[in-house]
């Protein structure tokens, strides 16, 4: 994976900054050409693929929003997260209190292996 040097302001020192590094990200694959690939290393159709995607992307939410993790085996598990303002009555809590909502991905044992062995080169 390539990565590349920014210069940030210090978030533990606004008056000075740092340089960090950042992934750099080399366009996108969408779900077609992922279809495509998995239909060429298994008996199903590149339909049939892309059907099983888009029935995943429609009923995977459903769980999340039960409050359910949601396990894709050697990939990873997903499950849903958010953080509120800190309150002194809990009564006083509102939903208008969170912060933000977002979906945590946590690494398969497999794909950590993965992300262990990453190669970085700079970009140019």
């Amino acid at each position: 994976m390539k990565y590349r040097m920014i210069q940030r302001v210090n978030p533990q020192d606004r008056n000075q900054s740092k340089w960090y590094a950042t992934p750099v990200h080399d366009g996108k694959v969408v779900k077609t050409d992922i279809s495509k690939e998995l239909a060429s290393v298994s008996s199903l159709s590149r339909g049939d693929v892309s059907n099983v995607i888009e029935n995943l992307i429609e009923i995977m939410p459903k769980y999340l929003l039960m409050g359910k993790s949601v396990s894709l085996g050697e990939f990873g598990t997903l499950r849903l997260s958010f953080s509120s303002e800190g309150l002194d009555d809990p009564n006083e809590f509102t939903v208008g209190k969170l912060l933000g909502i977002r979906v945590v991905f946590t690494p398969g044992s497999e794909f950590r292996r993965m992300l262990a062995n990453i190669k970085l080169e700079k970009a140019e």
